[in-house]
């Protein structure tokens, strides 16, 4: 049943009185007013949005403000050490990393008042706090790297459980505080919990993010001892192929690179003899990282191997190979890819699947070629890059082709109208209308 208008309308009312007492940094000694006189002020869903606005306004910081929610070129994650970020802030020294962008005196206040008035709401009204809204002052609090508040909070409190525990581990994980989530972890028994695969699978990731494999090998190690209460199932053994598959290449050594990968391999196969079935977010780390390390033999074996288990490849497998091929100059073989892929239904091409082999077409001199696939693309309802739009169109005016780019009027206004609208929509830009169209514009809103 959902929430009405009037209870909303209230909560948000609520809402945004706890806000400004939260940026004035004042007591909150005044009782909110009431709807009804026989209504109560204070349920859930109201302090649960307290809490959530506390957190938007003090944590979240204004480099992250119309961000895109993708994660591509991400800079692989290390572990924070919070006393020599609290040392650089006091000497006001460059802070890098997930902090380098936050207030300290915003945070720290955002974590204190949002105890406050988890304290205050239920001394003052008598509200008996459930298990979502321990959940929310506890991912507050993670998210202010407030540890030690923290494991206090969650220590008093009775209403945790090992979802929200579970909870506090991805969101300091996240924020590259992989220490912090294993002592977390280890302190589940103070909490009156009892972790399970998903707490191990998470705690897993966690370390594998800032590169702790030691520590995230010895706890995959620990559920597989015989008669453990929380056995590893093809998520744990996913988490670690892919990691190892994905910094492996980061380290720039040839010989780190490759033991990683082996050990990616080696846990394969050890997921096989212990009978679980890998799906195909499994297939496609080892492939990607068998592909990147140009180990294209063994890529296809378990291409075919995939096949026989039943398993249906999609785009991200092709893409991988689609990218090797044109990354080694072998373009004809990329294109077969992403043939066999269009004839078996095995996924949609999109950008990815076309703009290598436009890249290594136009390298190769074959502009044509590259002009019918960015067509191509066009047709399918995608749209191209700005720079393989422009790659291509310099190619044709080198080998004299520039005909072609005076008869596709249509595909050009496409192009261009796809490019804008997503320019427009990412960096949120008013357009400004003239003569020619749409070439000026305002600063971003």
């Amino acid at each position: 049943m959902g929430v009405t208008n009037p209870v909303r309308h209230f909560n948000k009312h609520l809402t945004n009185q706890v806000l400004v007492l939260v940026i004035k940094d004042l007591p909150f000694d005044a009782p909110p007013p009431s709807p009804s006189p026989s209504a109560a002020p204070w349920t859930n869903d109201a302090v649960t949005e307290v809490l959530r606005s506390i957190s938007r306004y003090t944590l979240q910081s204004p480099r992250s403000i119309g961000r895109q929610s993708g994660f591509r070129h991400r800079t692989p994650l290390r572990q924070r050490n919070l006393n020599l970020e609290h040392h650089k802030f006091c000497n006001n020294t460059l802070v890098l990393g997930p902090a380098a962008h936050q207030d300290p005196y915003k945070v720290h206040l955002g974590s204190l008042k949002a105890l406050e008035f988890f304290r205050w709401v239920e001394a003052r009204f008598a509200f008996a706090h459930s298990e979502a809204t321990c959940r929310e002052l506890a991912c507050l609090l993670a998210r202010a790297s407030a540890t030690k508040h923290l494991w206090n909070f969650l220590k008093q409190c009775p209403h945790v459980t090992t979802a929200t525990v579970t909870c506090v581990i991805k969101l300091l994980g996240e924020h590259g505080l992989a220490d912090e989530a294993l002592l977390t972890f280890h302190r589940m028994k103070q909490f009156r919990c009892k972790p399970d695969t998903h707490s191990y699978n998470t705690l897993i990731y966690a370390l594998c993010c800032v590169g702790n494999f030691t520590k995230a090998r010895y706890l995959l190690q620990q559920m597989e001892l015989p008669g453990f209460w929380c056995p590893p199932d093809t998520f744990t053994y996913t988490i670690l192929i892919s990691s190892y598959c994905r910094y492996g290449r980061l380290t720039g050594c040839r010989k780190a690179t490759r033991r990683r990968i082996y050990e990616a391999g080696r846990l394969f196969r050890s997921m096989l003899f212990k009978g679980l079935v890998p799906d195909v977010v499994t297939y496609n780390a080892l492939i990607d990282g068998c592909c990147k390390t140009l180990r294209v033999e063994r890529a296809l074996e378990l291409f075919d191997d995939m096949k026989t288990r039943g398993v249906v490849p999609n785009h991200v497998t092709y893409g991988s190979f689609i990218r090797y091929y044109s990354a080694v100059n072998e373009i004809d073989k990329g294109v077969e890819m992403l043939r066999q892929m269009q004839r078996l239904g095995h996924g949609v091409p999109g950008s990815n699947s076309y703009t290598p082999i436009i890249h290594a077409l136009c390298e190769a001199g074959r502009v044509v070629e590259a002009w019918g696939f960015l067509v191509e693309l066009v047709d399918g309802g995608s749209v191209p890059r700005e720079y393989t739009y422009g790659l291509v169109c310099d190619a044709l005016r080198a080998a004299g082709e520039g005909g072609l780019l005076l008869k596709e009027d249509v595909v050009h206004k496409r192009i261009k109208d796809g490019i804008w609208n997503r320019y427009r929509q990412m960096m949120k830009v008013k357009p400004v209308m003239t003569r020619k169209g749409y070439q000026e514009m305002e600063e971003p809103v």
